[in-house]
């Protein structure tokens, strides 16, 4: 097995490539490439992997020797899938190596936007508590979690880990139907429409895939349906929730907070309505949920097993 690595600087300098290099015999790596070094850099190769490099027609065209595709991640959005298959290119991912991660920032944002604990940070560090007239603040309302119903909306592997951990808080955890998804039970929690879901929620917690389905999933109607106090978490993918949408609903107090780790663009080159600084008990991390160096050391154990599983 001849391997190249084309952006492992994606996967953090502090990984051990090592269970990789076993399995394929050596690995070479480069720590970025463009869309401009793509061909030049995976001739030769019959494998290659990838976090985020786009690999297309052209290059499958231009490499017959290329065999197996290894993406470094669970989103497969940067292969031109169709064409892979066409030219008989195994293409492999990674899941279920974030669970743990993706779950903790998942209850931090929640944990950070009900105690309102930025805003309350920033008032002692700014002088605002020291001018009280008495021992503490209470100028931001504070959610207690336990009895409040959390909405998931993806009940996937990383839903399933939100759900564990909020029940540990005493929340009540119920289901949403994704589009086309139909009503019912799952591991004793009630799954019910999405309307009926935000109608309900005290939190709304995303999981989902970006599909054409699931695009702005939530917009205007649905954050008109959620309780003024209800939170909406983004930990799964930008483009969920309509973002100017969302801005202006957290200004108006149409909601009450939202804590999201995805964009519609990342980096966010183009700015984004969710960044603008007049926007209330709303938190934005740089797609950090997934980055604990468990979870991508993880992430290096699964590919090389997949690795071996194509040698075997």
């Amino acid at each position: 097995m001849k391997a190249v690595f084309l952006d492992s600087t994606t996967l953090g300098s502090d990984v051990d490539l090592a269970p990789i290099e076993q399995v394929t015999g050596g690995l070479t790596c480069f720590e970025r490439t463009s869309p401009e070094q793509v061909l030049e850099r995976i001739r030769g190769f019959d494998t290659v992997l990838v976090n985020k490099v786009v690999l297309g027609r052209e290059h499958f065209e231009a490499c017959p020797e290329l065999k197996t595709i290894a993406v470094v991640a669970t989103g497969l959005n940067n292969i031109d899938l169709p064409a892979a298959r066409e030219h008989g290119i195994q293409v492999m991912n990674v899941t279920n190596y974030g669970r743990s991660t993706v779950a903790q920032h998942t209850m931090a944002l929640i944990l950070a936007l009900a105690t309102r604990l930025l805003d309350y940070n920033r008032d002692a560090r700014n002088g605002t508590w020291g001018k009280s007239d008495m021992f503490c603040l209470m100028d931001h309302p504070i959610m207690e979690l336990e009895g409040k119903t959390l909405g998931i909306v993806g009940y996937g592997d990383l839903g399933q880990g939100v759900a564990e951990r909020a029940k540990a808080f005493g929340m009540n955890v119920v289901l949403g139907c994704r589009p086309g998804q139909a009503p019912g039970e799952v591991d004793g929690y009630p799954r019910i429409a999405l309307d009926e879901l935000l109608a309900q929620a005290d939190v709304l917690s995303l999981h989902c895939l970006l599909t054409d389905e699931t695009r702005n999933m939530i917009g205007e109607r649905e954050l008109r349906l959620m309780k003024p106090t209800a939170l909406l978490v983004n930990t799964s993918r930008g483009g969920l929730v309509n973002e100017e949408a969302l801005a202006d609903a957290l200004r108006s107090g149409e909601i009450g907070g939202a804590g999201f780790d995805v964009l519609t663009e990342e980096p966010p080159r183009n700015g984004n309505p969710l960044l603008a600084d007049d926007i209330p008990n709303l938190i934005v991390t740089p797609h950090s949920a997934w980055a604990s160096r468990e979870a991508r050391q993880r992430i290096v154990g699964i590919t090389a097993r997949n690795l071996a599983s194509v040698q075997n």
